[in-house]
Parts: C-alpha cells; sequence; structure tokens
C-alpha cells in the first residue's frame, strides 16, 4: 500500500500533551502550559495575556475539572479571587513543561510547520497562575526558561 492510499492520521498533539502532562505529574512537578493567547477560540481572563501569549498552571491543586481532550483543554481557575472557564484549543498550546526545571515539549506554532514557537516566556516575569490554596507554602519563583535542543 503506497503513501497516498492511507487514512490521514489524527494530529499528534493531544497525545503528546497528555502523556508530558502526566510525566511531568507523575515526578511530583508543576506542570505549565504556554498559550498563543492571540488564537481563535482562546478563552481566557484578558489580564493574564502578556505579549500575546499566557502560561497556565495546570497542577491539579490549581484547577478543577481539567480536561486534556483531542480539540480543548479546559478547566477552571481562580485568578484574583474570581472563578473563571479557560478553554484552549490544543493548536494553541505552544508548550507543556515542569516549572521547577524547564523540561518538557515546545510544540510548532502552526499544526503543520516546523518552525519554533514564537519566543518564550520572559524569564524575568512571574507568569500569571491560578491560585491555590497552598500558594504561600512556597516562595515565587521566575518562570522556566525553555531551550530548543536539535
Amino acid at each position: 500500500m503506497t503513501d497516498d492510499k492511507l487514512p490521514p492520521m489524527t494530529p499528534n498533539r493531544p497525545y503528546l500533551l497528555r502523556a508530558i502532562y502526566d510525566w511531568i505529574s507523575d515526578n511530583n512537578l508543576t506542570p505549565y502550559v504556554l498559550v498563543d493567547a492571540a488564537r481563535e477560540g482562546v478563552r481566557v481572563p484578558p489580564q493574564v495575556v502578556k505579549n500575546g501569549q499566557v502560561v497556565l498552571n495546570l497542577a491539579m491543586r490549581a484547577v478543577a475539572n481539567l480536561d486534556l481532550g483531542n480539540d480543548w483543554i479546559s478547566f477552571q481557575a481562580r485568578f484574583s479571587g474570581v472563578s473563571h472557564n479557560i478553554h484552549i484549543p490544543i493548536s494553541a498550546v505552544l508548550a507543556l513543561y515542569a516549572q521547577e526545571n524547564g523540561q518538557g515539549m515546545m510544540f510548532p506554532a502552526d499544526e503543520g510547520g516546523d518552525t519554533p514557537p514564537p519566543g518564550s516566556p520572559d524569564p524575568d516575569d512571574t507568569p500569571p497562575t491560578p491560585e491555590s490554596d497552598d500558594a504561600g507554602d512556597k516562595p515565587k519563583r521566575n518562570a522556566p526558561f525553555l531551550r530548543v535542543v536539535k
């Protein structure tokens, strides 16, 4: 059978996101997602968007009703004490990484392209993250820096 006859495969991004999320969580680290907030369908509070991107804490202690679906990531989170429903198209996810050490995976900005995402978060900025009950237990840390390794 030639490649022309094979049915198209579904995108691998949602499967990779779930695997990386599980890997980070299984190692007792904090999964953060970098999102292109300018993508159509992204629903996040506008005050958390910086330079067209947003970094969100996906730890189970920071979100409720997390759904890492094939088309969307959705959950509920609190920002400045106000609960918000967050919806992120899978195609808007630029990276998923552990907050503590930066280990994770970057994804191309375009689903079919090889180009890296447009910049990583400014390491001097602390990303806006949903509040959690144990937020006062640890001092705030700067966002980790992601580097593409070829």
